[in-house]
Parts: C-alpha cells; structure tokens; sequence
C-alpha cells in the first residue's frame, strides 16, 4: 500500500470501509445501499468522489459510529462514547417496530435478555446475558481494561474485547455491531493507524453460521477461550487475504481510466463504468442505466451504443427479453484491450 500514490490508497480505504459497514450490518440481517455508505463515507473522509448520493439517518450512524472508532482509535472508550454509537446506530429510537432504550444500558423491564431464534412458542435461547443490574458494573470493569495497558498482545485483545462486550450484551439491540466495531478499533491500535485496508466483517460475513455458532459455544462453556480466539485469528488471516482482492480491483480500476482517459466519456458514462469497476449488482440493462442516471431511455441506449462500438462494454450471452451488458472482460488487472 505505501508504494500506490496517495490517491490509490485512499480509494482502497474507502472500498474496505464501505466494506466493513455494509457488511457489519449484513451479519445482523440489515441490507444497507452501497452507494448511500460509499458516499457518507467519502464526505466524513473528505474524499473527492464527484456526485454524492444522499444518505438516510440509518446509514449515516452506522457510518459515523464505524469512522468515530477507526479514525480515532487513540481516543479512550468510555459509556458516553458507546452511548453515543448506540444512539448513532438508532436514531429513530426504534429497532425495526419496537422502541428501545437508546443512548443507555438496558434494563430488565421486558424480561431477561436473550439471544433467541425459531417460531413463537418453540423458541431456541442460545444465550442469556447477566442480569441488568450488573450492566454498569460489568461494563466499568470492561472499558478499564480496554483503555489499559496490562501487556496483551494488541491483536489478541481485540478479539478477547469482542467476546467481552458480547458476553456483557449491554444494549437492547446493536451489540454485535458495537463489538465489531470495538475489535476494529483495537486492531487499528495494534496498528497505530487509522488507515483501514482489510475487513473483519466482510470475513465474518462469509461465514455468519460458523460465527454465530462459536460465540454461542464460547459463552455457554467454561472461561477456557482459546477455541473462539483461534476462530478469531484464523478469520483475521483471511481478511489480511481479501485485502489483495481489494487492492487489485483499485488498480484494475486505475489502469482503465489510465486507458480511456484520452476518450471523450460523459459524466453518465463515466458514473455507470465507475460503478461497473466497483461492483455492479445484478445486470446492467438500458432500462437501468435509464434509471440510475435519471435520463430518456434514448438517451442510455446511445451511450450504450457509444461504449459498445469503442470496446469498453460488451453484450451478454443468452439475454433473454431484455439485452443486458457488462465491461470488457478484465483479466490480471487489466481490460482484455491492455493485453
């Protein structure tokens, strides 16, 4: 990463920051739009990335709270911080239909808390997290020794803080999310820096069953947990791994406008190949370009057309009732025009 010019790097900060909290909030079943974080993102960053898509309250807060942790790493953790990721990441006050306690620990007043799934009346309780009564006591024992010095291993600590802070399970809803962000903020610590270029989440992400499955076999066993910190390396590892993925697909999208650079592409186009480069989902067709770019289906088909005949898209195979299109093809981080 140090050798890619300042520009490149920032771009891959923010793929893996976009990553990290689309993902984050995936793992909870909450589907964020990408473009909604991309760009919330870029403006808490400062980064210049042409239009912005407007964010909505919801992204906004996951957004701030993942940045507030990330970027100021070096800052204590305390509860007025917490409360104010948990107030960050429900800003209505609301965890879907039901009100909740925002911006404090939980109480008891609706019943023990529990981590529980499966139909109404044969509910399966994976967890039962201590009694509201000892939230604050617990949580003081916590963020003392989160902000202490007791010669952890840095990377190690960040996993011990996640199990920790689930175990404790000191809001009404978000705690997986805050955990998560808790461990980034360690690992940024081990780091001593802000500059984010893999994601646990993501990795966590893949294999949500397994996760979910080793917290549970973790906190119902005995205090021996070595078992979920190897879980915890291991997935580490793999996200270090899916950092290559990242960095190549920012030089992949470097080199292409290295290339097209000289082509005279309007600013629909460019926006439509910027998000091809990044990860289109689902199949690009006219009538979405339409869409997306807020013009007359005429209009989208002669861009298409324009792209087509200059090489830079192609036409799918086997379009069926509506023609759909995708970039030339990329190979080894270059279009098959470089080759």
């Amino acid at each position: 990463m140090e050798g890619l010019g300042f520009g490149l790097r920032n771009e891959a900060m923010l793929q893996t920051l976009t990553e990290d909290v689309l993902k984050s909030s995936e793992i909870e079943g909450e589907i964020l739009d990408r473009d909604q974080v991309r760009s919330s993102i870029a403006r808490r960053l400062g980064m210049d990335i042409g239009a912005l898509t407007p964010a909505d309250r919801d992204v906004e807060g996951v957004v701030e709270m993942m940045l507030d942790a990330t970027q100021k790493y070096d800052q204590e953790l305390s509860d007025e911080r917490l409360f104010g990721w948990h107030a960050a990441l429900f800003p209505t006050g609301r965890s879907g239909m039901h009100r909740i306690r925002v911006g404090a620990w939980r109480d008891d007043s609706s019943g023990p808390m529990q981590v529980i799934s499966g139909p109404v009346g044969r509910e399966r309780v994976h967890y039962e997290a201590p009694q509201a009564l000892r939230v604050g006591e617990e949580m003081n024992a916590f963020i003392a020794w989160f902000n202490g010095q007791d010669g952890s291993d840095p990377v190690v600590k960040a996993g011990v803080a996640h199990l920790w802070f689930v175990a404790v399970h000191p809001f009404e809803d978000g705690n997986g999310r805050i955990a998560r962000a808790i461990a980034d903020m360690q690992l940024a610590r081990s780091e001593e820096s802000p500059q984010r270029f893999y994601s646990m989440s993501a990795q966590i992400r893949q294999v949500r069953k397994a996760y979910y499955e080793i917290l549970e076999a973790t906190q119902k066993g005995d205090l021996d947990i070595t078992d979920w910190l190897q879980w915890f390396l291991a997935c580490l590892g793999r996200a270090f791994d899916g950092a290559e993925g990242i960095l190549t697909g920012v030089l992949t999208k470097a080199r292409f406008w290295e290339e097209h650079a000289a082509g005279a592409i309007n600013d629909r186009q460019r926006d439509m190949l910027n998000r091809l480069l990044d990860g289109f989902e689902g199949k690009l067709t006219s009538s979405k370009w339409a869409i997306i770019e807020k013009c007359s289906p005429d209009t989208a088909l002669r861009d298409i057309s324009d792209l087509l005949e200059r090489g830079i898209l192609v036409k799918d195979e086997g379009g069926g009732r509506s023609t759909s299109y995708s970039l030339a093809a990329i190979e080894s981080g270059q279009t098959t025009r470089d080759s």
